[in-house]
């Protein structure tokens, strides 16, 4: 198991960044400022922590509905088990699709066991890409639905 503990140097660079990283040519840079810490000591660090573990991991979250997507839809899949990874990766692959994930069964009334979120600029749009889905799952999918967002949930990570 990867060790998680953290030192004050990773809790200086946590609390600078845990509200996400600036919106600038140089995030690291500006990091550095606001902890005191040099440009190459903050990346060498986070470098380390991704590594361990302490953060699973930096990328962009975009807001689609600030985007203009405002028809987002979990489509929820009946796939084969065996099939899962091969299927998950093509369907996460897709332009329209922000996270595709695999999900326990609840049998008999939740078959679906392969989940992954749509985004369309209105209903017609995400029902049109979970169709393409369909159609590239085949007769892989045993049968699927769309749960549409109906509110916009704050989201954050953990918090120091």
């Amino acid at each position: 198991m990867p060790e998680t503990t953290v030192n004050n140097i990773d809790r200086l660079i946590i609390l600078a960044t845990q509200a996400g990283l600036p919106v600038t040519r140089e995030p690291y840079h500006d990091i550095a400022l606001r902890t005191g810490l040099d440009q190459d000591t903050v990346m060498e660090r986070m470098k380390m922590m991704l590594e361990r573990g302490v953060i699973r991991r930096i990328g962009v979250v975009p807001n689609h509905y600030r985007l203009g997507y405002r028809a987002n839809g979990m489509s929820v899949w009946d796939v084969r088990d065996d099939r899962i990874d091969e299927l998950g990766k093509k369907i996460g692959a897709l332009e329209y699709v922000s996270h595709c994930y695999h999900r326990p069964r609840y049998l008999p009334e939740w078959p679906y066991n392969l989940f992954a979120m749509v985004h369309g600029r209105d209903r017609e749009s995400t029902e049109q890409h979970v169709k393409q889905i369909a159609g590239l799952l085949g007769d892989a999918a045993r049968g699927y639905d769309i749960l549409y967002s109906t509110r916009i949930l704050k989201k954050t990570g953990l918090r120091i």
